[in-house]
């Protein structure tokens, strides 16, 4: 091996000083340059030692005071990509015919934003939670997350992040999510075109800025006010719901006095539309139970209510059985209250 940990080395392309922190495998390291760790080939790196003994002395200038400088005209400096990015590192490995293949990811999180973040990740596979993990983001640094093995990528990988700022500003977003779904054949196209540019890692961008605060827009009533509505104070509201009865009668002469004429659709209607009513008013205000009065007949209206309830979230149970006042002529329904 080459180089081992701890040996000083210098970036062929940006002539910057660095070190190795970790060997991942027979062609690739793991580098330090100015705090920030990112994976290399060893042919993209070198010891210092030759530049040290191969650089040109540098001859003194001489000294131009400020007054004697001509003015150029001011050029803009290249920005770098913002954002916060998911990178992999391909680990390879050979395989019993001698062929390079790769053995697994090393999945990072990299920070390329001046902001802090707290986050928590999820990786999921075909929907079923495979790891997860809450901890910060520094800014400008990467952040390991783990490995995954490289055969696991065709089970349709998902990368689920919630952040939120380590310190809170006022007009940005508490928080918010961004899932990152990459398929199978995406990972295959990076790692070929990763080859064929001789790097080292691969990346998918997150997010580039971190969210505003998304203002609650203010309905202007005065409108509506003006137009003849009549606008109600929200925390009076219960004054004006009317209040829910322990026992209802549903039967079409008790709901309306002139039903004479009706069909038996038009009944059945009224009587459901009563028992809808008279149901969400028991909820909305807590009762512990109701009793509706359907009558025994045909029982088509007993059938009708009872399909009903079974519908009902907030109904723990009910039960048609003897009851001293109404016969079998009555439901009783019990509440999750």
């Amino acid at each position: 091996m080459k180089y081992e940990i701890g040996d000083k080395i210098i970036v062929l392309h940006s002539d910057e000083e660095g070190k190795v922190v970790e060997i991942i495998n027979e062609k690739m390291v793991m580098i330090e340059v100015r705090g920030v760790k990112f994976p290399a080939y060893m042919d993209q790196i070198d010891f210092p030692y030759f530049k040290m003994f191969s650089q040109k002395k540098t001859i003194e200038k001489k000294k131009i005071y400020v007054d004697n400088i001509k003015k150029e005209k001011s050029t803009s400096r290249k920005k770098t990509t913002d954002g916060v990015f998911i990178s992999f590192v391909p680990i390879f490995d050979k395989d019993i015919f001698d062929d390079e293949i790769v053995q697994k990811l090393k999945v990072y999180l990299i920070n390329h934003n001046e902001e802090e973040y707290d986050f928590v990740y999820n990786l999921n596979f075909s929907g079923a939670s495979d790891f997860s993990l809450k901890s910060n983001l520094p800014a400008l640094q990467d952040f390991y997350l783990h490995d995954i093995l490289f055969e696991d990528v065709s089970d349709s990988p998902s990368f689920e992040f919630e952040f939120s700022l380590a310190k809170e500003i006022k007009n940005k977003a508490p928080y918010f999510e961004k899932i990152i779904k990459i398929k199978g054949k995406q990972f295959f196209k990076k790692i070929e075109e990763l080859k064929e540019k001789n790097e080292a890692s691969f990346s998918f961008e997150v997010f580039t800025f971190y969210p505003d605060k998304v203002m609650e827009e203010k309905m202007d009533l005065s409108k509506l006010n003006n137009a003849g509505f009549r606008m109600y104070d929200l925390s009076k509201a219960k004054q004006f719901i009317p209040s829910a009865q322990s026992v209802v009668d549903l039967h079409i002469d008790k709901l309306i006095s002139s039903w004479q004429g009706l069909s038996n659709y038009e009944i059945l209607s009224t009587q459901l539309n009563a028992f809808e009513k008279n149901i969400e008013l028991a909820i909305l205000q807590k009762l512990p139970s109701i009793i509706f009065i359907h009558g025994v007949g045909e029982g088509v209206l007993k059938q009708e209510v009872h399909e009903k309830l079974k519908g009902i979230k907030n109904v723990k149970s009910f039960v048609n059985q003897y009851h001293h006042l109404y016969g079998y002529g009555a439901t009783e329904v019990y509440f999750n209250n």
